[in-house]
């Protein structure tokens, strides 16, 4: 089962760059959930969105425990802001949207430039044009866990 979770209720706006795209109604609220109740985590992002979530303490706190459990935690695009906020990315290898590339580095990670990478439990991706590859690196993680 998925659970689309938002840090408030209501419905979480999707954007196509900065162009509104599809709205998605929240399913359950951060404060609301537990890392025990998931077998992985998948971070949406994207500039606008990404920039938001990264501030939320309840956020950070469930990619931590996600982390801390060596669940999969999946981060594409503007996402892994989130990681540097958690303070999750010293001595691990990521890629990300090529912009942010050095918040990640001070941060202490290391940055590749790849379709996909995949650091312990940690899989990133760079671009919507990677989504093939991060699900199926995604789905593989789920699968070594099952």
């Amino acid at each position: 089962m998925v659970d689309l979770v938002g840090v408030k209720p209501g419905q979480v706006q999707g954007l196509n760059h900065v162009d509104k795209g599809d709205s998605f109604p929240i399913d359950k609220l951060l404060d609301e959930i537990s890392p025990d109740d998931y077998d992985a985590v998948v971070l949406p992002g994207g500039a606008v969105n990404a920039d938001g979530l990264r501030v939320s303490k309840a956020a950070q706190d469930f990619v931590t425990a996600m982390d801390e459990a060596k669940k999969p935690v999946a981060a594409i695009c503007h996402a892994a802001w989130l990681l540097v906020s958690a303070g999750l990315l010293k001595g691990r290898t990521l890629t990300s949207y090529p912009t942010i590339r050095d918040d990640l580095e001070n941060a202490g990670a290391t940055w590749v430039d790849k379709t996909v990478n995949v650091d312990d439990n940690l899989i990133t991706s760079r671009n919507p044009n990677d989504i093939p590859a991060f699900s199926a690196a995604i789905l593989a993680a789920l699968a070594h866990r099952a």
